[in-house]
């Protein structure tokens, strides 16, 4: 949902895949309050990079291993908003 609501102004996100999600927990000894680390490994036609989520709820982990991954491909493409001048 959130890369088809970007992919208007960025299109370049259309490149990016989700190769491989991991879920870790860091500290179970914490119980409900452990960690949630998520792995996420993407790829556009050219690389692969890994991003990183952490926070004590998994879906909030994954929405920061995501955004990180989006955030990267922009940045290595020097991507501007489609409609913005240089």
């Amino acid at each position: 949902a959130l890369k088809k609501a970007l992919l208007a102004k960025y299109p370049t996100l259309s490149e990016v895949e989700l190769i491989d999600y991991k879920v870790r927990i860091v500290n179970e000894s914490s119980g409900t309050a452990a960690k949630i680390r998520v792995l996420i490994e993407s790829k556009d036609h050219q690389s692969r990079w890994g991003t990183v989520g952490v926070s004590e709820n998994v879906i909030e982990a994954s929405w920061q291993a995501v955004v990180d991954s989006f955030i990267y491909k922009l940045v290595k493409d020097k991507t501007k908003p489609v409609g913005e001048n240089p």
